[in-house]
């Protein structure tokens, strides 16, 4: 399996402005090492929104906040035995937003409770 590895804003840059010098897409692939299927999909990127860099988010969007997830580690430390459905309780009363016991569980792990 290949190895991946990201492209810099300088080199998305850089191949784009070949582009729009007119070479093709294989020449900019070869000269840069790069395969051409990563070239023409920058390339289809940035004519369908102007843009090259990679601040695009993909995946599911995360249904808390920072500041819900501190408060389920806060309640969480104040009451050492409350389970992950008591503190799903406590968060949705709190702040209306209803999310699972397994939700619960993983934002906790994640800061090693």
């Amino acid at each position: 399996m290949a190895q991946r590895k990201h492209l810099d804003d300088f080199l998305r840059g850089r191949i784009i402005g070949q582009l729009e010098c007119e070479r093709t897409q294989m020449e900019v692939s070869e000269e840069l090492g790069i395969d051409q299927s990563v070239i023409s999909r920058l390339w289809q990127r940035f004519q369908d929104d102007g843009n090259v860099s990679r601040c695009y988010s993909t995946g599911r969007p995360r249904v808390t906040t920072p500041n819900e997830d501190r408060y389920l580690a806060v309640t969480a430390k104040r009451n050492r035995r409350s389970t992950a459905s008591d503190l799903s309780r406590q968060l949705s009363s709190a702040t209306g937003t209803t999310v699972s016991r397994q939700t619960v569980y993983r934002r906790l792990g994640h800061i090693g409770l």
